[in-house]
């Protein structure tokens, strides 16, 4: 899908995307306060195919923005995936600030639990997730020891997915609701 080449792959219908941008923002805001991006944040992509979209809400919030560049060793494939052996930010300092970190989705949750071990090492103050499809394919144990750690303040994502009850129920896990986008 995300493959413009692809959109007419079947000829009577469409693809159709939802962004859920708005929606994420507004619940976002309503549940941090509106005045959470006057103080001291940085929206951060976690890769360059991401990019795109954390400068698009650095921008709607008048933020700085960072990304990470992930490095993968492409001369091995470990559960159907090259592995990342580096994760390198590149962006201002983070040292005092509240991070908001901007991706499409959570499968294994392998390169946001590397970002986020990473950018605490920098002395940032709240860690910020948010994304369109929670998967957690690999459980939320490793979320639940962050949030624990005081390493991640929430996550925020849609119910474009299904999430059970006990992940919802997490101190740290926020649905942002698009059911009318798609009813």
């Amino acid at each position: 899908v995300h493959d413009p080449s692809i959109y007419n792959a079947i000829p009577s219908t469409s693809f159709e995307n939802i962004f859920p941008t708005y929606s994420i923002l507004k619940r976002f805001i309503q549940n941090e306060g509106d005045d959470i991006f006057r103080t001291n944040m940085t929206v951060i992509s976690p890769d360059t195919g991401a990019m795109d979209r954390a400068i698009y809400y650095a921008n709607v919030l008048g933020l700085d923005v960072g990304m990470f560049y992930k490095r993968r060793d492409h001369t091995r494939v470990v559960n159907g995936k090259n592995p990342i052996i580096q994760h390198e930010y590149i962006g201002g300092p983070l040292d005092g600030k509240r991070v908001l970190i901007i991706d499409d989705m959570i499968a294994s949750g392998e390169s946001i639990l590397d970002i986020i071990s990473e950018i605490s090492k920098q002395n940032v103050t709240h860690i910020y997730t948010a994304v369109t499809f929670a998967f957690f394919t690999e459980g939320v144990e490793k979320f639940d020891r962050l949030y624990e750690e005081g390493k991640l303040t929430k996550l925020y994502s849609t119910n474009l997915t299904y999430v059970p009850e006990e992940i919802k129920s997490r101190p740290w896990f926020v649905e942002v609701d698009l059911s009318k986008f798609i009813a």
